[in-house]
């Protein structure tokens, strides 16, 4: 691989890492903001109802983040491959597996559309029955969401010990990223453990996954170091 493959790789990878960081809030903090109202099941229904485009435009900014993820992971993979094929091959696995339950999690959304449509299999239930059960699918995707921290979680470990070992990328990202990992798996802890503490431990943890995609796009890899660690590798 040439000395521009790998640089081309690297910035590959930064901007997909910051396509998703973009893309990941749009959905709760742009499409879905004002349309929830806690406590509030009928003004709920009645604003999902009244700017049904506008919540639908969320589940699909949500499909495509999990959908970018994908190329993020594989081009990861080959930018850190030559570090530790073992090690690659965990962040790939674990990188991927909580894609396709992320997917599936966010038909939870779809449900209240489904719910609030009218369709003649549910004429069985009341309007208000309906409309109480639009919260609890809400619900159930936050849960989902929190599950999958330990995936979003787990899979920095390694790309933070393949970026601490390679030589190309300096080693306090790597760190970083180890600890954006354990701020996923805190906040898992957390929302299951002690339901009722409002705290927010990524808040203060997520510095790696901002400075490693900046890098990437800004500064590269060091593509000799890279072509050394490949050579070892082979």
């Amino acid at each position: 691989m040439t000395t521009k493959e790998i640089k081309k790789i690297a910035r590959i990878a930064g901007i997909l890492y910051l396509a998703i960081a973009f893309l990941a809030p749009l959905g709760d903090m742009v499409f879905r903001a004002g349309l929830i109202v806690p406590g509030d099941t009928a003004a709920t229904a009645s604003n999902i109802m009244a700017s049904e485009g506008q919540y639908r435009l969320g589940f699909v900014s949500d499909l495509i983040t999990q959908t970018v993820q994908i190329f993020l992971v594989l081009f990861l993979f080959r930018l850190l491959k030559p570090v530790n094929k073992n090690h690659a091959a965990l962040l790939l696995v674990l990188g991927l597996v909580g894609i396709p339950i992320s997917m599936l999690n966010e038909l939870n959304q779809i449900m209240p559309l489904l719910l609030l449509r009218g369709a003649d299999y549910l004429t069985a239930f009341t309007t208000d029955q309906l409309q109480a059960l639009v919260p609890l699918f809400l619900d159930l995707r936050v849960h989902g969401v929190s599950i999958l921290y330990i995936f979003w979680g787990l899979w920095l470990f390694p790309m933070g010990y393949l970026i601490f070992k390679s030589g190309y990328i300096p080693k306090i990202l790597g760190v970083l990223m180890i600890i954006a990992g354990c701020g996923y798996l805190i906040e898992f802890v957390l929302f299951f453990l002690f339901p009722n503490l409002d705290a927010s431990i990524k808040m203060f943890t997520f510095w790696g996954e901002v400075l490693l995609p900046l890098w990437l796009v800004i500064k590269g890899v060091n593509a000799d170091k890279w072509e050394e660690r490949a050579l070892e590798s082979a």
